[in-house]
């Protein structure tokens, strides 16, 4: 008998096996094995379906990667409260270039080094700065942003 596995926060795994149910004081209680090989594997597969993420699923991806709504907006270039409605609209599509981009991070989070992660974190302070000056000079290994004080 396949176990409806809810605590995931998806409404569509199933459980064939690696679980084992047991009584408790508090009733029935399902013990599983290796939760976060089962995320990995959820995840991975979220990722890998051909169709727009909805709200749930955008949601278990988010917890996946230990981020916030706030950092997740951040790093998509929307406000915490776009996230919020995403996911609050549990069957609802999240946009076309967002949803690309939380696979990719998600990808790089599980199997990258990390540079895919820096890259987005990096775009992401983009709207964080007003304006900065910046002095280049021409140095032995071409123009350099503020070289001018180092090669003096």
């Amino acid at each position: 008998m396949a176990y409806h596995y809810t605590d995931s926060g998806l409404d569509n795994i199933w459980l064939e096996n690696g679980y084992t149910v047991h009584e408790t004081a508090y009733g029935e209680g399902v013990s599983i094995q290796d939760t976060s090989g089962l995320h990995e594997a959820i995840g991975k597969w979220l990722i890998e379906i051909p169709k727009p993420l909805n709200g749930a699923e955008l949601r278990f991806i988010r917890l996946e990667m230990e981020l916030t709504q706030r950092d997740l907006g951040g790093i998509l270039g929307v406000d915490e409260q776009a996230v919020r409605r995403w996911e609050k609209a549990r069957t609802k599509t999240m946009s076309g270039p967002a949803d690309r981009l939380l696979r990719v991070l998600y990808e790089d989070y599980l199997e990258g080094d990390g540079s895919v992660r820096s890259i987005v974190d990096r775009l992401a302070a983009l709207n964080q700065v007003d304006s900065v000056d910046v002095r280049f000079c021409d140095t032995d290994d071409g123009w350099q942003p503020r070289a001018c004080a180092e090669a003096a």
